[in-house]
């Protein structure tokens, strides 16, 4: 990190990953450093490449990574030896930049996870940020409230997150039982489901799925002897697939519109996008006055719309305000 910092501030930005390989001392960054820089996305600002062309091997046996180490290894021990021509000039060798190879590039959840494994957190973004809209609409918790299980006593907890780890396991007595963790944007919380839930629900529980939970809080258990309650007990009612959540909820769309701001250009905008999103889901609009207080509410006969995340990405877009029912 030191040498890396050092020769950007006495030299400049790096401009790509070959002057990279060049400028910096390969005794300080070794392969193991290149590795985790790319993974991390440490190299994402060039924008010529992305991560996945880094360890990609085109056959020979080597990656693009390896190539470029090598390339400034070259480079570097050739500007060590340089050799004086006849006439006293240095006589520069060029060294050809290896070729950048074409590959796919990994998926979002391939590269968070990946992202993750050497820095510890995530960077680029989260796993669960193609479905924000879905935990605002139709999530009441979060992960993190199941470590304060006494105040949900009695109630449904409704959330969404990846499962991250899971162990599939047997009892003693040779019932199935399962330890899984999942994780959202607030905490990280390691699960255990047990009995007929199990047997009900694990078919969801795999590595890196999305899940949208219905979790049930119940009274703990009384002790016979000791008249003392036990800890909060947690009932799974339900798993889904996280996106599968909006087509199986969202039944139809609010848009709540100010007065004020009702333009003729607005309006025709908001039709060319519900004309572009038809669907048999209902649509409602909320138009309002601030300062008389007057709301007027009305439902569209004619006009209908598949609710999906791009025509509610397209009205966050146009600050439209909405709300799923």
């Amino acid at each position: 990190v030191e040498t890396i910092v050092e020769n950007r501030k006495d030299v400049g930005p790096y401009k790509s990953v070959f002057d990279f390989a060049k400028r910096i001392d390969l005794r300080a960054a070794n392969k193991k450093a290149f590795e985790n820089l790319a993974v991390a996305g440490g190299f994402d600002s060039f924008g010529t490449t992305h991560r996945a062309q880094y360890f990609h091997d085109e056959g020979d046996g080597i990656t693009f990574l390896e190539k470029v180490i090598k390339y400034g290894a070259k480079y570097q021990e050739n500007e060590n030896s340089s050799q004086v021509s006849l006439f006293g000039d240095a006589s520069e060798v060029q060294i050809p930049e290896p070729v950048v190879p074409p590959c796919e590039e990994w998926g979002t959840m391939e590269k968070l996870r990946r992202e993750k494994e050497v820095v510890g957190i995530y960077i680029s973004g989260h796993p669960l940020d193609d479905f924000k809209t879905e935990i605002k609409a139709f999530c009441n918790a979060n992960v993190g409230c199941v470590n304060d299980l006494p105040t949900y006593v009695n109630r449904e907890l409704t959330f969404a997150g990846v499962i991250t780890d899971v162990q599939h396991r047997v009892s003693k007595n040779g019932k199935g039982w399962a330890a899984f963790t999942m994780e959202d944007y607030t905490d990280s919380f390691e699960f255990r489901i047990f009995g007929e839930e199990y047997l009900k629900f694990r078919h969801f529980l795999m590595i890196n799925s999305f899940a949208y939970v219905k979790l049930y809080v119940r009274d703990g258990w009384t002790n016979k002897d000791t008249g003392k309650k036990g800890d909060p007990r947690m009932q799974f009612n339900s798993f889904m697939l996280l996106q599968e959540v909006m087509e199986t909820y969202a039944r139809k769309l609010t848009i709540k519109l100010n007065i004020a701001e009702l333009k003729e250009e607005k309006v025709r905008t908001l039709k060319d996008t519900f004309d572009n999103h038809k669907g048999d889901h209902a649509i409602k609009f909320i138009v309002y006055e601030m300062e008389e207080k007057i709301k007027v509410n009305l439902n569209s006969r004619r006009q209908k719309v598949q609710i999906s995340s791009e025509l509610l990405q397209l009205l966050e877009q146009q600050d439209v305000h909405f709300k799923l029912n």
